[in-house]
């Protein structure tokens, strides 16, 4: 390996250990702070980009100006009501996952408060594995499923018998859980409940 590509990959590893050790001296700070405040920081520090809407209309404003600013044609969706959102604002749909759809639009299990991740399952992504996702996916999630943690969260979802295809993302500069290496542009509307 040539000293420039050791350099380079020093450089990576330290601006990956330098973000981690930053969100959690983040995450420290905000362990006595409201679940929603905390998960709101957390995930926006990990670079997902973070809409509070008051209700499902402001929601759909919110969506169609995301739609608007990142030139999106087609989603996979596979949640009937989350269809109804893309029908109003005239985007088109497919319930399986295709290569040439701008953005995944979906739901999820929980919002993890401890590090700004969103859960997934079978019943947000169907069989596919979250790198398959497109590089833009936009996520609809109520107030009440933000949990203090994993643990809380996987103890509901074994008490709701939804644990097929357990997954998790977060914001782009997170690299936790970036197999593929492609940076994914994280949109959340959250609506009050």
């Amino acid at each position: 390996m040539s000293i420039f590509k050791k350099f380079v990959n020093k450089l990576m590893n330290q601006s990956e250990d330098s973000h981690l050790q930053s969100l959690e001296k983040l995450g420290d700070s905000l362990k006595n702070a409201d679940l929603d405040y905390k998960f709101a920081q957390l995930f926006t520090h990990s670079g997902g980009i973070f809409n509070y809407c008051a209700d499902e209309s402001e929601a759909l404003q919110t969506l169609n100006k995301i739609v608007k600013i990142e030139g999106i044609s087609s989603a996979f969706c596979c949640d009937p009501d989350l269809q109804k959102f893309l029908d109003v604002i005239n985007v088109s749909y497919d319930e399986n996952l295709e290569l040439f759809h701008d953005v995944a639009f979906i739901t999820c299990e929980y919002l993890i408060a401890y590090d700004g991740r969103i859960m997934l399952s079978h019943n947000n992504i169907k069989h596919f594995h979250s790198s398959r996702l497109p590089e833009k996916v936009i996520i609809m999630a109520n107030l009440s499923q933000i949990a203090t943690n994993l643990n809380e969260a996987m103890a509901k979802i074994k008490r709701n018998g939804n644990f097929k295809n357990l997954t998790s993302i977060s914001g782009s500069q997170n690299k936790l859980d970036s197999s593929s290496g492609n940076a994914t542009k994280l949109f959340l509307l959250l609506i009050e409940d």
